[in-house]
């Protein structure tokens, strides 16, 4: 049996409405499903997809971080000095 909410759970949306490639929107990780339903689903289900939204932004942050982190200790190439303009 669920337990009375006495709150409604709060949409994630954020108003940005993009969706990545992996078809998911770009503000609030939500699948398409997931916000098309949002209104029919009862409280329990509404937070299981915030918790599977909080989940998806981990693993993109994680994912740019990563990223960022790799092109960060890529070597640089110099070019030879000899090939400088003067």
């Amino acid at each position: 049996m669920e337990q009375l909410e006495f709150f409604d759970v709060p949409s994630p949306c954020i108003s940005v409405c993009q969706v990545n490639n992996r078809g998911y929107c770009k503000g609030c990780f939500r699948s398409r499903d997931e916000r098309f339903n949002w209104l029919k689903f009862t409280p329990a289900q509404r937070r299981e997809v915030i918790r599977l939204c909080q989940d998806r932004k981990r693993r993109v942050l994680a994912a740019a971080r990563k990223k960022q982190l790799e092109l960060e200790l890529e070597p640089q190439v110099v070019p030879p000095q000899d090939t400088l303009p003067l």
